[in-house]
């Protein structure tokens, strides 16, 4: 794994994750996992066996083995360290009894409600970070509004329905 994949966890319960998101997924090994929920290895890894042999997740679709290089006192060590997907990050999530995974539950219950009653969520964080290029896009709406001021409100849905999949991709 080229691009190391940051993960850590909000006070909020919420999991920010920082990395290359071009295969709209994350991948954590058993120590990421862990220190993401706050809890020992084996548990973790206990859950992923049962989530696998459960079949709630498939192993082929949520594990990748990656070889990693490592110095050991003299010797430089090559080992294949199993890598799961955010998809298994979630799944355990759900299954790990810590206050950090009950914190995460709480979380992604409110989050996972906002989304169905007022059908959308919006990353708060991620439209901070991302203010100065979100407010460029509202100037280059404002730029295709006519000069004469009166605009309603179809046309104004319009223009923002045009401009959304822009501020989706702000962030790429």
């Amino acid at each position: 794994m080229k691009n190391k994949v940051v993960i850590y966890q909000a006070k909020s319960g919420a999991i920010l994750l920082r990395g290359d998101f071009a295969k709209e997924t994350i991948w954590g090994n058993l120590n990421d996992i862990a220190d993401i929920f706050e809890t020992d290895k084996s548990g973790i890894s206990r859950h992923i066996k049962s989530i696998i042999e459960s079949g709630e997740l498939g192993e082929g679709a949520t594990v990748a083995k990656i070889a990693t290089v490592q110095r050991e006192g003299e010797r430089t060590v090559r080992r294949e360290i199993e890598y799961y997907n955010l998809d298994m990050i979630l799944s355990v999530g759900y299954r790990v009894n810590s206050k950090r995974a009950t914190l995460f539950r709480q979380w992604a219950t409110k989050t996972l409600r906002a989304h169905i009653v007022d059908g959308y969520t919006i990353n708060r964080s991620r439209v901070a970070k991302n203010y100065e290029m979100f407010l460029k896009s509202f100037e280059q709406v404002k730029a295709l509004l006519p000069a004469s001021g009166t605009v309603d409100a179809t046309s104004v849905l319009e223009l923002i329905k045009m401009f959304a999949d822009t501020w989706v991709s702000i962030d790429a």
